[in-house]
């Protein structure tokens, strides 16, 4: 992995995400330039229930678990990670473990909120997405 990915890079990995799918090029070009990479390592938290921040991962590379009181499921590339925390401001409702290496986009509530403001048809995307998780909920298992 380059410490930097090109732009162009970047748009193609957030227009795989569910999230971001139905999103104009030209402006994950201008989300893509203010993002940051994170890279984890296998057994690295990378959210703690309870914790108030105000960004979302995009997972690029490698496989996370999801761990809430009422379940785990299992996260790989292309996901998104903690959106909720952006959209309702308040304090994450679950645990995110790494359980292999990786690294991911991470997008603050801000570049979001601005995105949003300039382009509204990001949100049908966003509430798409959130949708189709909500119905795929069977898959949180015990």
């Amino acid at each position: 992995m380059s410490s930097q990915h090109l732009i162009v890079d970047r748009v193609a990995m957030l227009r795989r995400a569910a999230l971001f799918a139905t999103t104009p090029g030209r402006v994950l070009a201008g989300l893509a330039s203010r993002l940051d990479e994170v890279s984890f390592t296998e057994g690295e938290k990378l959210i703690t229930a309870g914790a108030t921040e105000d960004w979302l991962l995009v997972l690029v590379q490698g496989e996370v678990q999801v761990i809430r009181p009422d379940g785990r499921v299992r996260v790989g590339p292309v996901s998104t990670i903690g959106e909720l925390s952006v959209l309702d401001p308040g304090p994450r409702i679950a645990d995110v473990v790494a359980i292999t290496d990786g690294w991911a986009l991470r997008m603050a509530k801000e570049d979001l909120d601005e995105a949003l403001r300039l382009r509204p048809e990001i949100a049908a995307g966003i509430i798409t997405a959130l949708v189709r998780r909500l119905r795929g909920m069977h898959e949180w298992v015990e």
